[in-house]
């Protein structure tokens, strides 16, 4: 009889404040041919990346966000410093969320709001190599492709950024927090129902613009993004996990390339982390079983702890009013394991009814 995997989950269920507890115990489609200008197939050619001896050529497919091309530029570096010989090149593409700002991420729909167009530039061998922040990347990737290295990850958490760097306790009654992230806002008025939430959306320069020009008193960023950006001296406060939990993949990069690109597969193999590679693939496990999405109040964070995974979760109403939190533990190797466990327990004790509004509310748009 075949081992089964047994995990200690306890349950909270959070109304304002008030707690009660329980317990119960990717070989796809590719095409090797040239594109046209919006990166579909053409005709018959060869692939973009070409061998030679020791030489090789890759092109890395990014967003054109200042943060984003920092990303690649330091993916593009570590892969110069392992293989002298390698040529980058940086090809700059436009995602249906770069282009569309004027709406919350939550009301445009979707999946890969952040990813597709570069994902179809992979498959149509456009680009090589799809550098990502993985909290952008839907759980389910297209058929074809593969995220084969996970680099150390950057700090998980968010960041308050504030007028007069006031922590979020302390904010005024009726403050305005500038956040498009339902999950941020979600947990902010969890724990200050008070607040105004104000839709912001634009690169991490013009949120902060936004704060800078007294339109709000303050904004929630990711940590990791701030420092790859070297505006650490801009932080006000680092957000607790206990209090804000993170995006699915926060902090993290992702290497996405064609399952079938092993010249480019083994390039990237000295760059992976694995403990990073077990959290985020937790994570990510926790977020497939639950169909999350930009539309969903949804948080995950795996930690070790000595050799245990620790993966915490979190599903809310939108208004912050019920807030589902908790965590399991288990070897690495059962990261699958534990993000699904963790997800049927909180589906079990109202996450289920949680999710069921949410979506209802999103196909009533």
């Amino acid at each position: 009889m075949p081992l089964r995997p047994v995990f200690l989950l306890t349950f909270e269920m959070y109304r304002h404040g008030e707690a009660s507890t329980g317990a119960f115990t990717g070989k796809g489609r590719h095409w090797k041919g040239e594109t046209d200008d919006d990166g579909m197939p053409e005709k018959p050619g060869i692939p973009v990346n070409t061998v030679r001896g020791a030489e090789m050529k890759i092109r890395i497919g990014t967003r054109g966000s200042n943060l984003a091309v920092v990303q690649c530029e330091w993916v593009r570096d570590r892969l110069r410093q392992h293989n002298p010989s390698v040529e980058v090149e940086l090809i700059r593409i436009k995602t249906k969320g770069d282009k569309i700002l004027d709406s919350p991420l939550s009301k445009i729909g979707g999946k890969g709001l952040f990813v597709k167009e570069i994902e179809d530039a992979l498959l149509v061998r456009k680009v090589d190599l799809a550098v990502h922040s993985m909290k952008d990347v839907p759980a389910e990737l297209p058929k074809g492709l593969i995220l084969t290295a996970y680099p150390e990850r950057e700090d998980p958490r968010d960041v308050l950024v504030s007028h007069g760097d006031i922590p979020l306790a302390e904010l005024p009654r009726h403050a305005r927090l500038g956040t498009s992230s339902l999950r941020r806002a979600a947990q902010a008025l969890h724990r200050r129902p008070d607040l105004e939430i104000v839709p912001l959306r634009g690169n991490v320069d013009t949120r902060l613009k936004k704060l800078r020009s007294g339109a709000l008193d303050a904004v929630i960023l990711a940590a990791a993004g701030m420092s790859r950006l070297g505006l650490e001296d801009r932080i006000s406060q680092v957000l607790p996990t206990g209090e804000i939990l993170p995006a699915v993949g926060q902090g993290a990069l992702g290497l996405e390339v064609r399952e079938d690109n092993e010249a480019v597969i083994n390039l990237l193999a000295a760059m992976n982390h694995p403990p990073t590679e077990w959290a985020v693939r937790a994570e990510r496990s926790f977020l497939q079983r639950l169909e999350g999405g930009c539309q969903v109040p949804i948080g995950g964070l795996a930690r070790f702890d000595g050799d245990e995974l620790v993966l915490e979760g979190m599903v809310a109403e939108l208004d912050g009013s019920r807030l589902l939190r908790d965590e399991v533990r288990g070897k690495k190797e059962q990261a699958a394991e534990l993000g699904n466990f963790l997800a049927e327990g909180l589906l079990g004790g109202g996450a289920g009814e949680i999710l069921e509004r949410v979506y209802g509310k999103d196909e009533k748009r």
